[in-house]
């Protein structure tokens, strides 16, 4: 079997040509004609020696995902469905705003984690993704828009791993796909740019701080374990004693001073004041770490609230507007950098929490997470304020 080329970074690719005789200026040449280029016919690459051509013919191929389907919202962004083999197919989103092109990627087919606001973990999980196939997202949506937009510059200017699956539970796939986006002679990008999300699995949040540091997103979802036990089971694993240090040690690699907390904004679960005041608390006690990060105590991180996406099997409901603003501005009048996501793709099923591809689950997740239900009461409300999208202190 011949080896797929989106499955190296620059240095599993300088390996590879070195096992064929290459020396390795020869591995960056083939990576800048597979990742700046986006070929994949080797007869392209013509400043390659024609004899190294003819050794990647018998022992090497470059192959991206089959598109199964293609959504345009009205907005503009875009959503692909990549086949990934046997029954499974995931789904990556690109996010186009005046300032950037965000590509949403997956990293598993399915998710094993379970969230119950997530469409993603209600489907189950089948596999972890290889390098390759996490690659061959962006391959194939940075050069698919630079000739849909007729345009020879650089399209994706930011990558979220945000899509289906935990990362940090693919850990080996990860970093070298991580490498080859930020690596120059690939795609570029900055440090700043890649942010990998992750649901709080601390031992490898430290190994990604040392292996790769990019932004890091953490699904908080929840100021107290009580809650965020039945919101994010693997909190169970990992309380949040364990996370918010973690994150405090993650701040000494990261690129940026802070650590985003995403906070998906249920109906009467998790939007109160109450719990506004507690998220205020826990970053309080947590947050003044020796990162050497940061102005002060309680703001090295941010809060990203996330309008719910509703799906029947979740059996939670999105917070009105006036208590999502009302929420983020207890949070911005404490001190911490709070912004409210504007939802982009819903009308195709885009947007954060839908994406479900098609996923032969193994996990029986439909029975863990009917036994992990519990009721929850929603209090009457009394207030109402003006809406705004980005609260700074």
């Amino acid at each position: 079997m011949t080896a797929n080329l989106l499955d190296f970074d620059l240095e599993g690719l300088a390996a590879f040509c070195e096992r064929l005789g290459e020396k390795r200026f020869r591995a960056t040449q083939l990576f800048r004609w597979i990742h700046q280029r986006g070929a994949a016919d080797f007869d392209q690459m013509s400043d390659l020696a024609k004899s190294l051509r003819q050794k990647l013919k018998t022992t090497a191929h470059v192959e991206g995902l089959q598109v199964l389907s293609r959504h345009d919202s009205k907005d503009g962004t875009i959503k692909w469905l990549f086949d990934v083999g046997n029954g499974d197919a995931v789904e990556t989103v690109f996010i186009p705003e005046d300032d950037r092109g965000t590509l949403c990627i997956s990293s598993q087919a399915g998710c094993a984690v379970g969230c119950r606001f997530c469409s993603t973990g209600h489907q189950g999980f089948s596999r972890n993704l290889t390098t390759g196939e996490i690659v061959a997202q962006l391959w194939f949506a940075e050069h698919f828009l630079r000739k849909h937009l007729n345009t020879g510059e650089r399209v994706i200017s930011n990558v979220v791993m945000m899509g289906m699956g935990e990362p940090l539970q693919n850990y080996n796939a990860l970093i070298p796909a991580l490498k080859t986006m930020l690596d120059d002679h690939g795609y570029g990008l900055s440090r700043r740019r890649v942010t990998v999300s992750t649901s709080g699995v601390v031992p490898m949040m430290d190994r990604l701080g040392l292996d790769s540091p990019v932004a890091l997103a953490v699904s908080l979802h929840a100021p107290d374990d009580e809650l965020r036990d039945n919101l994010v089971p693997l909190n169970r694993k990992y309380p949040l004693a364990e996370l918010m240090e973690a994150c405090n040690r993650y701040l000494k690699h990261a690129p940026r001073d802070f650590i985003t907390f995403e906070y998906c904004m249920l109906d009467g679960v998790n939007d109160q004041p109450r719990h506004a005041h507690q998220l205020i608390e826990l970053v309080r006690h947590y947050g003044h770490g020796d990162s050497g990060k940061g102005p002060g105590k309680g703001v090295w991180c941010k809060f990203n609230l996330i309008p719910f996406n509703p799906f029947p099997e979740s059996g939670l409901t999105r917070s009105p507007q006036n208590q999502v603003v009302a929420f983020a501005k207890i949070l911005s009048d404490a001190g911490i950098v709070t912004t409210v996501r504007k939802t982009r793709g819903d009308d195709i099923d885009a947007a954060c929490g839908q994406l479900a591809g098609d996923v032969k689950d193994r996990t029986r997740v439909g029975e863990r997470i009917a036994q992990q239900r519990v009721v929850m009461l929603k209090p009457v409300r009394t207030f109402d304020v003006e809406a705004k999208e980005t609260f700074k202190p």
